[in-house]
Protein backbone atom coordinates (compact mmCIF):
# COMPACT_ATOMS: atom_id res chain seq x y z
CA UNK A 1 0.00 0.00 0.00
CA UNK A 2 2.93 2.88 0.85
CA UNK A 3 4.51 1.72 -1.83
CA UNK A 4 2.00 2.44 -4.66
CA UNK A 5 1.38 6.01 -3.11
CA UNK A 6 4.87 6.70 -3.04
CA UNK A 7 5.15 5.69 -7.01
CA UNK A 8 2.27 7.59 -7.62
CA UNK A 9 3.52 10.68 -6.35
CA UNK A 10 6.99 10.02 -7.86
CA UNK A 11 5.10 10.14 -10.81
CA UNK A 12 2.95 12.98 -10.57
CA UNK A 13 6.46 15.07 -9.30
CA UNK A 14 8.00 14.07 -12.77
CA UNK A 15 5.53 14.83 -15.01
CA UNK A 16 4.67 18.09 -13.38
CA UNK A 17 8.39 18.41 -13.62
CA UNK A 18 8.68 17.94 -17.38
CA UNK A 19 5.41 20.05 -17.81
CA UNK A 20 7.29 23.02 -16.88
CA UNK A 21 10.20 22.60 -18.70
CA UNK A 22 8.57 21.63 -21.85
CA UNK A 23 6.76 24.96 -21.21
CA UNK A 24 10.19 26.84 -20.43
CA UNK A 25 11.64 25.18 -24.04
CA UNK A 26 8.93 26.61 -25.79
CA UNK A 27 9.03 30.24 -24.25
CA UNK A 28 12.83 29.86 -24.73
CA UNK A 29 12.59 28.43 -28.51
CA UNK A 30 9.98 31.48 -29.60
CA UNK A 31 12.35 34.51 -28.43
CA UNK A 32 15.23 32.52 -29.77
CA UNK A 33 12.97 32.40 -33.23
CA UNK A 34 12.03 36.15 -32.80
CA UNK A 35 15.40 37.13 -32.47
CA UNK A 36 17.18 35.32 -35.11
CA UNK A 37 14.93 35.83 -38.00
CA UNK A 38 14.93 38.83 -38.75
CA UNK A 39 12.19 39.25 -41.92
CA UNK A 40 8.30 39.14 -40.38
CA UNK A 41 7.75 36.83 -43.63
CA UNK A 42 9.37 33.84 -42.26
CA UNK A 43 7.75 32.47 -39.39
CA UNK A 44 8.19 28.72 -38.17
CA UNK A 45 5.31 27.40 -36.43
CA UNK A 46 7.24 25.91 -33.54
CA UNK A 47 4.81 26.94 -31.09
CA UNK A 48 2.03 24.15 -32.77
CA UNK A 49 4.46 21.47 -32.23
CA UNK A 50 4.12 19.33 -29.46
CA UNK A 51 7.35 18.44 -27.70
CA UNK A 52 8.01 14.92 -26.76
CA UNK A 53 8.00 15.52 -22.95
CA UNK A 54 4.30 16.38 -23.78
CA UNK A 55 3.67 12.36 -24.97
CA UNK A 56 5.12 11.35 -22.17
CA UNK A 57 3.01 12.92 -20.39
CA UNK A 58 0.28 11.30 -21.91
CA UNK A 59 1.98 7.94 -21.10
CA UNK A 60 2.86 8.36 -17.59
CA UNK A 61 -0.79 9.50 -16.96
CA UNK A 62 -1.81 6.29 -18.16
CA UNK A 63 0.37 4.46 -16.01
CA UNK A 64 -0.90 6.34 -13.00
CA UNK A 65 -4.18 5.28 -13.97
CA UNK A 66 -2.40 1.87 -13.93
CA UNK A 67 -1.03 1.50 -10.55
CA UNK A 68 -4.68 3.51 -9.12
CA UNK A 69 -6.33 0.11 -10.41
CA UNK A 70 -3.76 -1.82 -9.43
CA UNK A 71 -3.98 -0.55 -5.65
CA UNK A 72 -7.71 -0.87 -6.00
CA UNK A 73 -7.27 -4.46 -6.56
CA UNK A 74 -4.34 -5.19 -4.12
CA UNK A 75 -7.09 -3.51 -1.57
CA UNK A 76 -9.88 -5.58 -2.22
CA UNK A 77 -8.29 -8.85 -1.63
CA UNK A 78 -7.17 -8.72 1.53
CA UNK A 79 -11.15 -7.35 2.24
CA UNK A 80 -12.00 -10.40 0.12
CA UNK A 81 -10.21 -12.63 2.41
CA UNK A 82 -10.89 -10.63 6.00
CA UNK A 83 -14.88 -11.35 4.94
CA UNK A 84 -14.26 -15.15 4.36
CA UNK A 85 -12.61 -15.34 7.69
CA UNK A 86 -15.11 -13.46 9.63
CA UNK A 87 -17.59 -15.78 7.42
CA UNK A 88 -16.68 -18.82 8.84
CA UNK A 89 -16.00 -17.37 12.31
CA UNK A 90 -19.43 -16.66 12.75
CA UNK A 91 -20.58 -19.61 10.93
CA UNK A 92 -18.64 -21.76 14.04
CA UNK A 93 -20.13 -19.39 16.63
CA UNK A 94 -23.42 -20.42 15.52
CA UNK A 95 -22.99 -23.66 14.29
CA UNK A 96 -25.74 -25.88 16.36
CA UNK A 97 -23.99 -28.67 18.09
CA UNK A 98 -23.73 -32.01 17.38
CA UNK A 99 -26.43 -34.39 19.35
CA UNK A 100 -25.05 -37.41 21.24
CA UNK A 101 -26.65 -40.51 20.18
CA UNK A 102 -27.64 -42.06 23.42
CA UNK A 103 -29.12 -45.39 23.49
CA UNK A 104 -32.28 -45.77 25.77
CA UNK A 105 -31.84 -48.49 28.12
CA UNK A 106 -35.15 -49.93 27.77
CA UNK A 107 -34.85 -52.59 30.52
CA UNK A 108 -36.13 -52.21 34.06
CA UNK A 109 -33.13 -52.53 37.10
CA UNK A 110 -34.57 -55.43 39.01
CA UNK A 111 -33.80 -55.45 42.56
CA UNK A 112 -31.59 -58.66 43.17
CA UNK A 113 -32.56 -60.61 46.62
CA UNK A 114 -29.79 -60.71 49.43
CA UNK A 115 -29.06 -64.29 49.40
CA UNK A 116 -29.13 -65.54 52.86
CA UNK A 117 -25.74 -66.79 53.32
CA UNK A 118 -24.03 -63.71 51.98
CA UNK A 119 -25.85 -62.38 54.96
CA UNK A 120 -23.61 -61.35 58.52
CA UNK A 121 -24.78 -62.54 61.52
CA UNK A 122 -25.12 -59.99 64.26
CA UNK A 123 -26.26 -60.19 67.79
CA UNK A 124 -28.96 -57.41 67.22
CA UNK A 125 -32.39 -58.01 68.15
CA UNK A 126 -35.51 -56.74 66.22
CA UNK A 127 -38.38 -56.02 67.97
CA UNK A 128 -42.30 -55.84 66.54
CA UNK A 129 -44.08 -54.65 69.57
CA UNK A 130 -47.71 -55.85 69.98
CA UNK A 131 -50.34 -53.74 67.99
CA UNK A 132 -47.97 -52.98 65.13
CA UNK A 133 -49.27 -54.78 61.57
CA UNK A 134 -46.76 -54.96 59.23
CA UNK A 135 -47.61 -55.61 55.38
CA UNK A 136 -44.25 -57.61 53.76
CA UNK A 137 -41.52 -59.22 53.78
CA UNK A 138 -39.18 -58.78 56.72
CA UNK A 139 -35.50 -60.12 56.63
CA UNK A 140 -33.06 -59.13 59.28
CA UNK A 141 -29.29 -60.28 59.85
CA UNK A 142 -30.01 -60.58 63.50
CA UNK A 143 -32.84 -61.62 65.84
CA UNK A 144 -36.25 -61.24 65.47
CA UNK A 145 -39.07 -61.26 68.79
CA UNK A 146 -42.51 -60.79 66.81
CA UNK A 147 -45.22 -59.66 69.30
CA UNK A 148 -47.10 -58.22 66.64
CA UNK A 149 -48.75 -59.04 63.42
CA UNK A 150 -47.04 -60.05 60.14
CA UNK A 151 -48.64 -60.48 56.70
CA UNK A 152 -45.69 -61.69 54.46
CA UNK A 153 -42.92 -63.94 54.54
CA UNK A 154 -40.38 -63.21 57.86
CA UNK A 155 -36.81 -64.25 57.77
CA UNK A 156 -33.61 -63.96 59.72
CA UNK A 157 -30.23 -65.08 60.60
CA UNK A 158 -30.52 -65.99 64.08
CA UNK A 159 -33.50 -66.66 66.68
CA UNK A 160 -37.04 -66.25 66.09
CA UNK A 161 -39.14 -65.90 68.64
CA UNK A 162 -43.19 -65.42 67.68
CA UNK A 163 -45.88 -64.34 70.43
CA UNK A 164 -48.20 -62.83 67.38
CA UNK A 165 -49.55 -63.53 64.19
CA UNK A 166 -47.71 -64.47 61.08
CA UNK A 167 -49.17 -64.89 57.57
CA UNK A 168 -46.47 -66.10 55.62
CA UNK A 169 -43.53 -68.78 55.79
CA UNK A 170 -40.91 -67.99 58.12
CA UNK A 171 -37.00 -68.96 57.92
CA UNK A 172 -34.89 -68.99 60.77
CA UNK A 173 -31.72 -70.33 62.49
CA UNK A 174 -33.50 -71.24 65.99
CA UNK A 175 -37.73 -70.74 66.04
CA UNK A 176 -39.47 -70.47 69.12
CA UNK A 177 -43.52 -69.48 69.30
CA UNK A 178 -45.57 -68.98 72.61
CA UNK A 179 -49.29 -68.42 72.10
CA UNK A 180 -48.48 -67.40 68.55
CA UNK A 181 -50.51 -67.73 65.13
CA UNK A 182 -48.56 -69.01 62.18
CA UNK A 183 -50.31 -70.00 58.64
CA UNK A 184 -47.32 -71.32 56.70
CA UNK A 185 -44.74 -73.42 56.72
CA UNK A 186 -41.36 -73.28 59.60
CA UNK A 187 -38.00 -73.75 57.57
CA UNK A 188 -35.41 -73.83 60.49
CA UNK A 189 -31.73 -75.16 60.55
CA UNK A 190 -31.58 -75.92 64.48
CA UNK A 191 -34.33 -76.40 67.14
CA UNK A 192 -38.14 -75.76 66.87
CA UNK A 193 -40.28 -75.48 69.82
CA UNK A 194 -43.66 -75.06 69.96
CA UNK A 195 -45.09 -73.83 72.82
CA UNK A 196 -48.43 -74.15 74.25
CA UNK A 197 -51.10 -72.64 72.97
CA UNK A 198 -49.53 -71.70 69.94
CA UNK A 199 -51.68 -72.59 66.83
CA UNK A 200 -49.43 -73.95 63.24
CA UNK A 201 -51.06 -74.07 60.03
CA UNK A 202 -48.34 -75.06 57.65
CA UNK A 203 -45.58 -78.11 57.29
CA UNK A 204 -42.10 -77.64 59.59
CA UNK A 205 -39.44 -78.22 58.16
CA UNK A 206 -36.36 -78.34 61.07
CA UNK A 207 -33.23 -80.18 62.92
CA UNK A 208 -34.94 -80.92 65.78
CA UNK A 209 -38.61 -80.24 67.25
CA UNK A 210 -40.48 -80.08 70.38
CA UNK A 211 -44.19 -79.63 70.03
CA UNK A 212 -46.36 -78.58 73.21
CA UNK A 213 -49.34 -76.93 70.60
CA UNK A 214 -51.23 -77.47 68.04
CA UNK A 215 -49.81 -78.23 64.20
CA UNK A 216 -52.40 -79.12 61.27
CA UNK A 217 -49.44 -80.08 58.61
CA UNK A 218 -46.66 -82.75 57.67
CA UNK A 219 -43.19 -82.78 59.93
CA UNK A 220 -40.36 -83.68 58.48
CA UNK A 221 -37.11 -83.39 60.81
CA UNK A 222 -33.82 -84.92 60.98
CA UNK A 223 -32.88 -85.49 64.38
CA UNK A 224 -35.68 -86.57 67.04
CA UNK A 225 -39.64 -85.69 67.92
CA UNK A 226 -40.90 -84.77 71.27
CA UNK A 227 -44.85 -84.29 71.50
CA UNK A 228 -45.47 -83.21 74.29
CA UNK A 229 -48.76 -83.87 76.71
CA UNK A 230 -50.52 -80.76 75.71
CA UNK A 231 -49.98 -81.38 71.61
CA UNK A 232 -52.47 -82.01 69.08
CA UNK A 233 -50.95 -83.06 65.98
CA UNK A 234 -52.77 -83.62 62.25
CA UNK A 235 -49.82 -84.76 59.32
CA UNK A 236 -47.31 -87.44 58.80
CA UNK A 237 -44.48 -87.29 60.66
CA UNK A 238 -40.28 -87.88 59.85
CA UNK A 239 -37.65 -88.02 61.87
CA UNK A 240 -34.76 -90.16 63.32
CA UNK A 241 -36.38 -91.09 66.91
CA UNK A 242 -39.45 -90.37 68.29
CA UNK A 243 -41.20 -89.81 71.51
CA UNK A 244 -45.05 -89.30 72.67
CA UNK A 245 -45.98 -88.21 75.74
CA UNK A 246 -49.24 -89.51 77.36
CA UNK A 247 -52.27 -87.03 76.87
CA UNK A 248 -51.04 -86.13 73.09
CA UNK A 249 -52.85 -86.76 70.45
CA UNK A 250 -51.49 -87.35 67.20
CA UNK A 251 -53.34 -88.68 63.49
CA UNK A 252 -51.11 -89.02 61.39
CA UNK A 253 -48.31 -91.82 59.79
CA UNK A 254 -44.91 -92.04 61.44
CA UNK A 255 -41.78 -92.91 60.07
CA UNK A 256 -38.11 -93.14 61.43
CA UNK A 257 -36.70 -92.48 58.26
CA UNK A 258 -33.47 -91.01 59.69
CA UNK A 259 -32.61 -93.17 61.73
CA UNK A 260 -29.77 -96.02 61.35
CA UNK A 261 -31.89 -98.66 62.56
CA UNK A 262 -34.08 -99.15 59.82
CA UNK A 263 -36.86 -101.89 59.87
CA UNK A 264 -36.56 -102.56 56.36
CA UNK A 265 -32.70 -103.34 56.82
CA UNK A 266 -33.50 -105.60 59.75
CA UNK A 267 -36.12 -107.85 58.26
CA UNK A 268 -34.35 -107.39 54.69
CA UNK A 269 -36.70 -105.86 52.83
CA UNK A 270 -36.24 -103.70 49.97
Amino acid sequence: MGFFKDLKQDLSQAVNELTEDAAKITSDESESVQETVPDDDVMVDTLNEEPEDVAEDIDVSKMLENVDTNEEAVTEEPKAEESETEESETAGLFKEPEKKKTKKNTKEPVAEPVKKDEQEETDETTIISRGLRIKGDIESSGSIELLGSVEGNVSCSGKLVASGNITGNTNSKEFYSDNAKITGDINCEGPVKIGNGSVIIGNLYAHSAVIAGAIKGDIDVHGPVIIDATAIVMGDIKSESFQINRGAVLEGYISQCYSDNSPKKFFGDK
